[in-house]
């Protein structure tokens, strides 16, 4: 557990004003809400970013995207603020100029886990805020994180699943929203990945497909009634090795046997790729497409 988050604490009560009133759809609504920063950011029209902690480079670039156009088209994010995904969206949230909402299973003074402060600071310094059901200086105990992620979806209108397991917190936010009525988006991901296996169960069962970001953003001004202030971005092409990494990571014997190349050609590009910021190679050996890469954001020079 880190240190104390610092900033403006405020405390709303059941029934005061500025108690959000979509929490009234919680079957139990909390009682007590505790804050940190700008108490106003609940009541503006939100959407959450939810998705795996441990995330591929893939789930981590939805999560950023997700919320980038979210911020882009004025809409707060709501997240989680814990390490990957979650991260991620406050981090999109946060350098697209936007406004974020953390939602934390600790007190809203405590940054947990302390990779995320730049996060829980950003929420509270650019407009946002840090949230807790939890008292002040409440550590993480495992109870607190499914009313967590219940109040997640309540505080959405619309909820973004970018890269979630079948049983994870993930889809537990995922089944509250829908058991509140809330509208789920789901960004589909490879069937042989188990972090997309979650996400595309969702899709099946009739979550909203999001197959690219100029969907999403069109998705968020018809549920929200707002116009996206920025372009989506490109990506440069590069080539057959590329197109198959972007549709599942892969080892370099798989991409050899599949690409009809030899492996000794197929890990020589690779370490150019590497060397370019274009590809990394994962923990288990399978080679991925960067987040920069996946975001538009490397110019593979």
């Amino acid at each position: 557990m880190s240190d104390v988050l610092r900033g403006d604490r405020w405390e709303i009560a059941r029934g005061e004003e500025g108690y959000p009133p979509t929490l009234e759809d919680l079957e139990s609504p909390p009682e007590l809400i505790f804050g940190v920063g700008q108490r106003e950011a609940l009541l503006g029209p939100a959407l959450a970013v939810v998705g795996a902690r441990r995330a591929t480079p893939y789930g981590l670039s939805i999560a950023e995207m997700a919320a980038r156009v979210a911020a882009e088209c004025g809409v707060t994010v709501i997240s989680g603020g814990a390490m990957g995904c979650d991260h991620a969206a406050g981090y999109g949230a946060l350098r697209a100029g936007g406004r974020t909402v953390v939602v934390s299973g600790c007190g809203a003074d405590v940054v947990y886990p302390s990779s995320s402060r730049d996060v829980f600071e950003g929420a509270v310094s650019s407009g946002g805020a840090v949230i807790s059901a939890q008292g002040w200086g409440s550590g993480p105990r495992r109870w607190a994180f499914p009313k967590r992620n219940a109040l997640i979806a309540a505080l959405s209108q619309v909820l973004v699943v970018t890269e979630a397991g079948v049983r994870s917190g993930t889809m537990s936010t995922a089944d509250a929203a829908v058991e509140l009525g809330r509208t789920v988006y789901a960004i589909p991901g490879s069937i042989f990945s188990p972090n997309s296996a979650g996400t595309n169960r969702l899709l099946s069962e009739g979550a909203r497909v999001i197959p690219d970001e100029q969907s999403l953003a069109l998705a968020i001004s018809l549920d929200f009634g707002v116009a996206r202030f920025s372009e989506a971005r490109g990506r440069l092409a590069l080539g057959p090795i590329m197109s198959a990494l972007l549709a599942s990571p892969s080892r370099p014997d798989e991409l050899a046997a599949r690409l009809g190349e030899s492996v000794l050609t197929i890990l020589k590009t690779l370490t150019e790729f590497e060397s370019r910021r274009v590809v990394e190679r994962l923990p288990d050996g399978r080679y991925s497409p960067t987040r920069e890469y996946l975001m538009g954001l490397g110019d593979g020079s």
